[in-house]
């Protein structure tokens, strides 16, 4: 009988299973806050700046190609990279907006 008394879990058990619960939480408190976060608002910030583009923008695509948008479609985007040369591409190839033709 003294056996299974010895063998039987102490009160400090459950402090150390809260304790391992609290910095599992932390831990996926900081990569929330360092990484999922920032990821998610940098997507927004990306796909607002492909909705707003425009006839007549300057843009650098993601290959580094220099042109002036000639015409949109709904998933590609054809552009003017000079002589009258047109180029299609997919709208998710604009890597920036260089300036706007307003500006």
């Amino acid at each position: 009988m003294n056996y299974l008394l010895a063998m039987a879990p102490q009160g400090e058990g459950g402090s150390s299973l809260i304790s391992t619960l609290i910095m599992f939480g932390a831990i996926f408190a900081i990569f929330y806050f360092m990484i999922i976060r920032p990821q998610q608002k940098k997507a927004k910030e990306r796909e607002k700046m492909l909705s707003e583009v425009q006839k007549g923008d300057k843009v650098v695509t993601s290959g580094g190609l220099h042109g002036t948008v000639a015409g949109m479609d709904e998933k590609t985007i054809l552009l003017d990279v000079g002589n009258n040369v047109k180029m299609k591409f997919e709208r998710s190839a604009v890597g920036a907006v260089v300036k706007s033709k307003d500006e």
